[in-house]
């Protein structure tokens, strides 16, 4: 069985989707926060200290702020603590004292953060100040155990998540109600879609209301008054906006060998064949004995065999496509492995017999 994939669905001339599903208001974002930390009551998986000279350091800054102070040079074996790095996603319009989750993840050698508690830890943003404070148990979808230098492990150990573990300590200024137009933001950077949007607004608040300046950027005259501002947002972002057929486009990720195409690719007539060439080399041991009472040594050695051998592959005709399913029913014609297709896909954009655009991911 192939393991490459073609998405399809029935694609009418036109597809219509929402206003918030295309485009976006400026200034409407998240914001990444990060922050150092440190998880406590592990049951023997933290961090070993010799080879993460961090975790101690931060557990010294933890304790001087709490007026303990380690004699110089102790050497401290804290198997129950991790240093982790914290993540979280600011959203639009969070305010002080709501409540967001974070990741957790370890940066040391710890075996494993199940049963952990991260404690209290800063979250800054870009700017460096401080937005949220992090702080709870950590719940890891995983367990793990290990004995006698047998392990066995379920999902990932190292990483875990807190929810609703940090709380928003500052709020972030948007420009959403400042000046009188606002900005709205396409995804696809298409302009028949920045068309399309200014075309629908205009048509449900009036002419004039938006204007497509490129196809990027949709700019909308909208109320001064912040309740009509929201109201008028409300009523734009679930607009129906009726989309043309996308660009022909083939991804393709050599990684995992899957290959994705859209509704409007297309075949010209081409023919093709292709072959496959595989190399094997044997490896096996041969021992040199010496005749007694020689004085030579035994020597051991290796005798590698290596065979090569090459398929021909037979020239198969491709008809024209004009449909997903008739490419599809073509490529599987030639029953091709994931990573030949990948070859062949290429191939054929080359030589002109594939109308799409190729990405590699």
């Amino acid at each position: 069985m192939m393991a490459w994939a073609a998405l399809w669905w029935p694609w009418p001339s036109q597809a219509a989707q929402r206003l918030k599903e295309v485009a976006a208001v400026q200034g409407v974002r998240s914001n990444q926060l990060m922050g150092y930390g440190l998880v406590v009551g592990l049951d023997g998986t933290g961090d070993q200290t010799a080879q993460a000279p961090f975790t101690a350091q931060g557990l010294n800054s933890m304790l001087q702020q709490m007026g303990i102070t380690v004699p110089p040079g102790t050497a401290m074996q804290i198997k129950n603590i991790a240093a982790v790095l914290v993540t979280a996603q600011l959203p639009a319009f969070a305010q002080p004292g709501q409540q967001i989750d974070v990741s957790v993840s370890s940066i040391g050698n710890a075996k494993s953060l199940r049963g952990g508690t991260l404690i209290a830890t800063p979250l800054k943003g870009a700017d460096g100040q401080v937005y949220a404070i992090a702080q709870g148990g950590l719940i890891v979808g995983g367990a793990g155990a290990a004995a006698g230098g047998s392990k066995v492990q379920i999902n990932h150990l190292s990483g875990g998540r807190v929810p609703q573990g940090a709380t928003v300590e500052r709020s972030v200024p948007t420009p959403l109600h400042q000046g009188e137009f606002i900005q709205l933001d396409v995804a696809a950077g298409d302009f028949n879609t920045a068309r399309a949007v200014a075309q629908a607004i205009n048509k449900d608040k009036g002419d004039g209301t938006a204007q497509a300046l490129d196809g990027r950027i949709v700019r909308v005259k909208a109320p001064q008054d912040m309740n009509e501002r929201v109201a008028f947002l409300a009523d734009i972002e679930n607009l129906p906006i009726e989309l043309a057929k996308p660009a022909a486009r083939v991804v393709l990720n050599p990684r995992t060998g899957s290959v994705v195409m859209n509704q409007a690719v297309t075949l010209a007539p081409c023919a093709i064949a292709h072959g496959s060439l595989s190399v094997t080399i044997n490896s096996t041991p041969v021992v040199s004995q010496p005749n007694a009472l020689s004085g030579g040594q035994t020597v051991v050695g290796e005798k590698a065999d290596i065979a090569i051998q090459q398929q021909g592959g037979a020239i198969i005709q491709l008809p024209e496509g004009a449909k997903l399913a008739d490419v599809v029913k073509a490529l599987n014609s030639l029953g091709a492995t994931p990573q030949d297709l990948l070859a062949i896909l290429q191939a054929m954009k080359a030589a002109g017999a594939l109308q799409a655009e190729l990405e590699v991911i």
